[in-house]
């Protein structure tokens, strides 16, 4: 997410989730390096499912489109890394409450996969 900027007594300002696959070049590097977690909406390439299993991460996928109500949920917001990309820059997130469901886990688990077969065994 590229949250807005914070009002005066806010910890965030809204945080929408961002399209998942445009960060996908990048994401299996910064698994590797020890990211863990990730929010975001959208399903994920091959090649970060794999990172993902490989390294032990999780996808967690949340509602697209409703970046003020999400934002309730975040408590504490810390920069971990490229602070200079503002809005762009890796955050830790505390949250509690959080509308997120794993999308993608440690075992290779897809759930847009397994929405996907579901949908077809049903024509």
């Amino acid at each position: 997410m590229g949250p807005s900027p914070a009002k005066p007594g806010q910890i965030i300002g809204s945080a929408g989730p961002t399209t998942s696959s445009r960060m996908d070049i990048y994401t299996p590097r910064l698994i590797a390096a020890g990211l863990r977690a990730m929010i975001g909406k959208g399903n994920r390439s091959p090649a970060v499912k794999e990172a993902i299993k490989k390294y032990k991460a999780v996808y967690f996928a949340t509602i697209g489109g409703a970046g003020a109500l999400l934002a309730q949920s975040i408590k504490g917001v810390e920069v971990i890394a490229y602070e200079d990309l503002g809005t762009e820059a890796i955050l830790r997130l505390n949250v509690d409450n959080f509308p997120a469901i794993v999308a993608n886990d440690i075992y290779g688990e897809d759930l847009f996969d397994q929405g996907k077969a579901r949908y077809q065994r049903r024509k």
